[in-house]
């Protein structure tokens, strides 16, 4: 009733238009013509017929071009954006005319194709990211309730009870690395973390953060070799980029064998400054090397419990926000150079 109605109201407000419209250039002509009140009232009937046909006709032309080139996209648009709501991302809504055309509802269909097609990866990478998450901390919660009943056991002696206890500490230490590195990477991506540059000595920082590892080094005996310029100063957040580094020295001393070597550069040179890490550990395959900077991505699963994955992840994020650049060069059993390449103070 409701549609009848307001059809009937277009009508009439096209009618009264195209009779205004018809009638000015009635009256206009008249004026220019003589005519007698006869014959005026002879084509009268004649002439409003003919402003009901005109009216019916150009409204029904009107109605159907309205609905070819206004509804039917809106409908489509609609009825796209109802699944969206629904949950399906995976929707795209088919063009009216072409999707490089310059028609507004291929314009607005194109952009929420692309909205959609952006939230189909957020979503996939929300439900990798939640099972992963909880992989990560079922595993130590696991180990931790085992021997947390172990140790309520009266048959045990001081050896295994301080062996157990010291499982747990490791174990309640790799939760809360794994939740510090999550609240990192989930601030960096979601730009909570905004940086704040300042001139500093890059070469002394580093030699900082390679000292912290000073114990991890010697207990694995390896040789540490150096190769950097002195008072190499950058206009960065330090804070941010020592993530970077600590990430890459911890990874160098872990995956190094016994007895092997760990060599850290710097160079400036063409305005730029570059610092490489490099190993002699196990190296990594071209299929591992495409995914090391996803987030609980593990190359290599005997070091899996050294680690939960998401430290690439961050030096990759800290290194996108500051504007440089890092790569990673690696031979399967013949040791990995991670370098960063950062612009040089001015």
């Amino acid at each position: 009733m409701k549609l009848a109605f307001r059809i009937l109201g277009r009508f009439l407000l096209f009618f009264a238009l195209v009779a205004f419209v018809v009638t000015c250039n009635v009256v206009l002509f008249m004026n220019s013509v003589d005519f007698s009140e006869e014959e005026i009232r002879a084509a009268a009937p004649v002439t409003f017929f003919n402003v009901i046909l005109l009216a019916t006709l150009f409204y029904l032309i009107d109605a159907v071009r309205r609905y070819w080139t206004v509804t039917k996209p809106i409908q489509r648009i609609h009825a796209g954006l109802e699944k969206v709501v629904a949950g399906d991302f995976s929707v795209r809504i088919p063009y009216f005319r072409g999707e490089n055309t310059a028609n507004e509802f291929d314009v607005i269909i194109k952009e929420l194709n692309h909205m959609t097609a952006e939230l189909e990866g957020v979503e996939t990478l929300r439900t990798d990211f939640i099972s992963n998450v909880s992989h990560e901390i079922k595993t130590p919660l696991a180990v931790i309730q085992n021997y947390g009943t172990i140790l309520q056991s009266d048959v045990l002696t001081p050896e295994e009870r301080k062996t157990y206890a010291a499982a747990i500490t490791e174990q309640t230490k790799k939760l809360s690395d794994l939740i510090t590195n999550i609240l990192k990477l989930n601030r960096l991506e979601n730009q909570q973390i905004y940086p704040e540059k300042k001139k500093y000595n890059l070469t002394e920082q580093l030699c900082e953060c390679l000292l912290l590892f000073e114990y991890a080094w010697e207990k694995k005996n390896l040789e540490i070799e150096t190769d950097m310029e002195e008072d190499v100063y950058v206009c960065e957040d330090a804070e941010l980029l020592s993530l970077v580094w600590n990430n890459l020295f911890s990874n160098a001393i872990k995956f190094s064998e016994e007895g092997g070597m760990i060599g850290v550069s710097l160079k400036q040179e063409d305005g730029k400054v570059r610092v490489s890490v490099k190993d002699t550990g196990c190296g990594i395959s071209p299929e591992i090397g495409a995914h090391i900077f996803d987030k609980f991505y593990q190359g290599d699963t005997s070091h899996a419990t050294q680690g939960n994955g998401l430290g690439l992840a961050l030096v990759k994020r800290v290194i996108d926000i500051t504007g440089g650049e890092i790569s990673v060069q690696s031979v399967p059993g013949g040791g990995t150079t991670f370098t960063v390449c950062l612009d040089a103070e001015r």
